[in-house]
């Protein structure tokens, strides 16, 4: 059963405007910034937050039509809802939380139910202990339980790695994404994670501000994002504003000029003498601590380092090469290379992991 939904509204000085679709066996990603509107599109389609118009329904059946008059109240709408927060019931065992939504089932029926989940996630040993006592990912997985314990239709998920250390939630996206897939419902999934997105998502829908800016497959969408607005709410972290300088047909790529720096790029519909943004991945720069030969890559810029910074079990690199360059690299490669402030480096980028966006 596809799901489809149109939403606006307006909550004080915010206004969401917005629609999606997500397929059954699919996982959407609602990707953007804080405030940009994801939570609050999850809460309006399980009808939590009724919108002044708008349309949702899942495989055919209407959930909200606001022009008609119809409205299903969020209990009846058969949507399993996974808030940050998990909102786990404290009073209750882990079983009893998992079966929480099938009272309308035979004692037995929810047994089984009840037992086939805790199977699927792995949780069986913890059945009978109180929730307050289980870690940030048991109760992930319990809370997920209990979302799919009564066979939904369609499935909310709003940042449910939120409450994960980064390794826990490195091991879980895993896990979750072929359960989710086992589950063959649409599946609609809020992040503003990158990685997140790319390990999880089949399609993603950014946002901002209240309004979808941009959707497509997940790795075009955020790793080679075609409008510079995209560009920066996704985290590239070079945006080159160059003008072309030559285009060649023949080999399909451009050469792109910002004062003596030269950068080949994959070829465009851009005239020659037109000012054009490029963006680069940090993670797509190689450093070398000299002039590099024999390489496929194009691309080969002196520069000096201008900051070294701690970022996760790595380093942020800023490069001086004319214009700057923010790259990458292990601690590894920061010894290595003896990179500090001061210190002369070689960036080297391939013509095909630069890619033009649009505006500036």
């Amino acid at each position: 059963m596809t799901l489809r939904a149109r939403i606006q509204l307006q909550l004080g000085a915010f206004q969401l405007d917005a629609e999606l679709e997500a397929s059954p066996g699919s996982v959407l990603v609602l990707f953007g910034p804080s405030g940009s509107g994801k939570t609050t599109m999850l809460r309006s389609i399980a009808g939590l937050v009724p919108p002044q118009q708008g349309h949702v329904e899942v495989g055919g059946r209407v959930l909200c039509d606001t022009s008609a008059g119809a409205w299903v109240p969020p209990h009846e709408r058969r949507i399993g809802y996974l808030p940050q927060e998990y909102s786990l019931f404290p009073h209750l065992d882990v079983a009893a939380n998992v079966g929480y939504g099938l009272s309308t089932l035979p004692k037995a029926a929810q047994e089984v139910r009840v037992r086939e989940l805790l199977h699927t996630f792995q949780i069986e040993d913890l059945k009978a202990h109180p929730t307050h006592t289980l870690s940030g990912g048991q109760r992930q997985r319990v809370a997920l339980a209990r979302a799919l314990a009564p066979r939904p239709d369609v499935l909310l998920l709003d940042e449910p790695f939120s409450a994960l250390d980064l390794e826990l939630r490195r091991a879980a996206r895993t896990e979750i994404r072929r359960i989710l897939k086992a589950t063959s419902i649409p599946v609609v999934l809020v992040t503003h994670d990158r990685e997140e997105a790319l390990a999880l998502g089949d399609a993603v829908l950014v946002m901002d501000q209240g309004k979808r800016i941009a959707q497509g497959e997940p790795l075009q969408v955020l790793g080679h994002p075609a409008q510079a607005r995209v560009a920066r709410l996704v985290g590239v972290e070079n945006l080159l504003r160059m003008r072309v300088a030559q285009a060649d047909t023949r080999t399909g790529v451009m050469l792109c000029e910002q004062g003596s720096v030269r950068l080949e790029v994959p070829l465009v519909d851009a005239r020659v003498g037109e000012d054009i943004t490029i963006g680069i991945r940090a993670d797509d720069i190689i450093l070398a601590s000299s002039d590099p030969s024999g390489l496929s890559a194009r691309n080969r810029l002196p520069g000096k380092v201008a900051e070294v910074a701690p970022r996760g079990a790595g380093y942020d690199v800023l490069l001086d090469c004319g214009v700057p360059l923010r790259c990458h690299v292990t601690q590894r490669a920061v010894e290595e290379l003896g990179i500090r402030p001061g210190a002369s480096l070689w960036a080297v980028v391939k013509a095909s992991s630069c890619f033009v966006v649009e505006g500036s």
